[in-house]
């Protein structure tokens, strides 16, 4: 009982630290959608320059997935984290004293590869600390508490960047994330000491280009990478960047209610999170069936911002806003979907190349729709509607065509 329960200490202080550095990933997603006005107008940027500063972080955060998969699974998630979190603090500090596009460009950039390796990583640590049945549970709890990140990036930025100032409040992150890098080198362990030369003997590493044969070679993989794809597409096309400029161009919201009124998703996302394990498990009996339910509300509720959105009272469209959340948390069920496709001793590789799918699906969303917002002819600041529905269709239309082929998919890790 005594071992036990020091085992079950050690697993979640070691979630806690882990999960300060996925609150600071997520806070850089979705941070720019409250400060998109501020950033533009100081930079001078257009709408498809903007798009391309949003959208530069999942590029290459997505193209670092694929080396870094096979690195987490040699060396370990403590010391791909730590290192990459020297580049997210590097690139933090640089953004908040960006003065040009490029400097704010070549900021992201070090941002997007230092972030890349968090949450795979940490999914990777879980799978050597929790069983195959309690990570589905632990995964979905993990993106809830990162979500605490992406809040913070709502109304709490908003005041704060209203109050200090967008340099000071990035500032300030910075330092923070220097602080949590050292916490996690100093604290995370990739595996129970006790269990790790079990668990090389009974899994033996694979060969990178065999991993990736393995990986990219199941046609139930690329159904699930396309879903992957569209899910995320869609949730940071509204979260990440173009909901912000849609509440204050188009529905003329101040900074400060479009940063609440962004929160209720993020708020709904934690909702959600917290419970889509327990949904799977004991009404849809499935993750295949949890995550394709939620999908096709997901089309239903971003059908929105097509046009109907503007046509609902403030307080309906805080419920829609929230209603979107939860519906984007049954994305979470790739994870528990992923890690029942592949063993573990490839697991760092298969949910990094899931992921290349995840990000690449933000980095594309977010720069076409910087594209099509553009095209309208207004200069920044002065987007139409009819811009935002055209932009807005985009990921819907994808996520339609995502959801029906993912039906095809074989229904992995189903829950009795």
């Amino acid at each position: 009982m005594t071992n036990t329960h020091s085992y079950n200490r050690r697993r979640w202080a070691l979630f806690a630290v882990l999960a300060l550095m996925y609150i600071l990933v997520y806070f850089y997603r979705v941070s720019l959608a409250v400060v998109a006005g501020d950033i533009s107008r100081e930079l001078h940027l257009t709408p498809q320059q903007l798009g391309s500063l949003s959208g530069i972080l999942f590029y290459v955060y997505a193209v670092a997935q694929l080396p870094l998969g096979p690195m987490i699974d040699r060396l370990g998630s403590r010391l791909v984290i730590s290192g990459c979190g020297l580049l997210t603090t590097a690139g933090g500090l640089l953004f908040s004293q960006a003065d040009t596009l490029a400097v704010a460009m070549a900021a992201r950039v070090l941002i997007g590869i230092g972030t890349a390796s968090v949450l795979m990583a940490t999914f990777t640590v879980f799978s050597h600390w929790y069983s195959k049945r309690e990570f589905g549970r632990v995964s979905g709890f993990m993106v809830a508490v990162g979500n605490l990140g992406s809040l913070a990036a709502t109304a709490p930025l908003a005041l704060a960047v209203g109050a200090f100032g967008w340099r000071m409040s990035f500032l300030v992150i910075g330092v923070v994330q220097a602080l949590v890098t050292v916490l996690v080198f100093s604290r995370v362990q990739d595996r129970p000491a006790e269990h790790a030369a079990a668990q090389l003997e009974e899994n033996p590493k694979s060969g990178m280009l065999a991993a990736w044969g393995e990986i990219f070679g199941s046609r139930d993989f690329w159904l699930l990478g396309i879903i992957s794809f569209f899910w995320y597409g869609n949730y940071l096309a509204l979260q990440g960047l173009w909901g912000g400029p849609y509440l204050m161009e188009v529905l003329h919201l101040s900074r400060e209610a479009t940063g609440n009124m962004l929160m209720f998703t993020s708020l709904g996302f934690i909702a959600g999170s917290m419970v889509s394990d327990t949904v799977a498990r004991r009404f849809f009996h499935s993750y295949k069936k949890t995550l394709l339910a939620g999908q096709s509300l997901m089309v239903l509720l971003m059908s929105a911002f097509l046009g109907w959105a503007e046509m609902i009272p403030p307080a309906l469209l805080a419920a829609v806003f929230f209603a979107v959340g939860l519906a984007v948390s049954s994305g979470v069920m790739i994870y528990p979907i992923i890690r029942s496709m592949f063993p573990v001793r490839i697991v760092g590789t298969a949910l990094t190349s899931l992921n290349f799918f995840v990000l690449m699906g933000a980095a594309v969303t977010q720069q076409a729709m910087g594209i099509i917002v553009g095209s309208s002819g207004n200069a920044a600041g002065a987007m139409s509607a009819e811009a935002f529905h055209a932009a807005f269709l985009l990921p819907v239309a994808g996520l339609i065509i995502a959801t029906v082929l993912y039906a095809f998919a074989r229904d992995f890790g189903q829950q009795s």
